[in-house]
């Protein structure tokens, strides 16, 4: 069984700030990525539980990097174990990292710094072939030069380590999902 996903949330870049959140369901396990910053906490709840997830179901939560438009919204997730590029985090528990996440072989955490060192992409296989939530993008439209970037020849280099993998589908920092052929530069 492969991985299903959807865009809770398409982030956005200007006067204000909003990362993309995405769910993906593989199995019981039930994953939010990026929760950070929205216009309201309803903003992700609300098309969470359209989907007939409660925030209570959810196993586990991922951040692309630390920047708080990515994170900030963890905590609505009890009962999720939070895993980012160094390790998995429960309560008081700091684990060992893992690079599939449990429960969902069809999800996997790829190491792409550039944006920041800590950087990793979600990949994730659907029947529709594999789908990439990163950060290597703030959205189709660019910037090509992060201007935040701790690393622009890191960001390309991860940038092309991950179209070398032929997603059918990416999900932006900031923005709606893109087919990338879509991409600009």
């Amino acid at each position: 069984m492969a991985a299903q996903v959807d865009v809770l949330f398409a982030g956005y870049v200007g006067e204000r700030v909003a990362g993309t959140v995405t769910l993906v369901r593989e199995n019981d396990t039930v994953i939010v990525i990026d929760p950070g910053m929205v216009p309201s906490r309803q903003s992700i709840l609300d098309p969470l539980r359209a989907l007939g997830v409660q925030e209570d179901h959810v196993t586990d939560v991922i951040f692309s990097h630390h920047h708080p438009d990515h994170t900030l919204n963890a905590a609505l997730f009890l009962n999720a174990n939070v895993h980012d590029v160094w390790a998995v985090y429960r309560d008081d528990v700091w684990g060992d990292r893992v690079d599939v996440i449990r429960g969902a072989p069809s999800v996997s955490l790829l190491d792409t710094p550039g944006h920041t060192p800590q950087d990793l992409s979600t990949l994730i296989r659907t029947n529709e072939g594999l789908v990439v939530c990163t950060h290597l993008w703030w959205s189709q439209a660019g910037p090509i030069e992060d201007p935040l970037a701790d690393s622009q020849s890191a960001l390309e280099e991860s940038r092309r380590q991950v179209l070398a993998l032929e997603p059918t589908m990416i999900i932006p920092g900031h923005g709606p999902a893109f087919t990338p052929d879509a991409l600009n530069g």
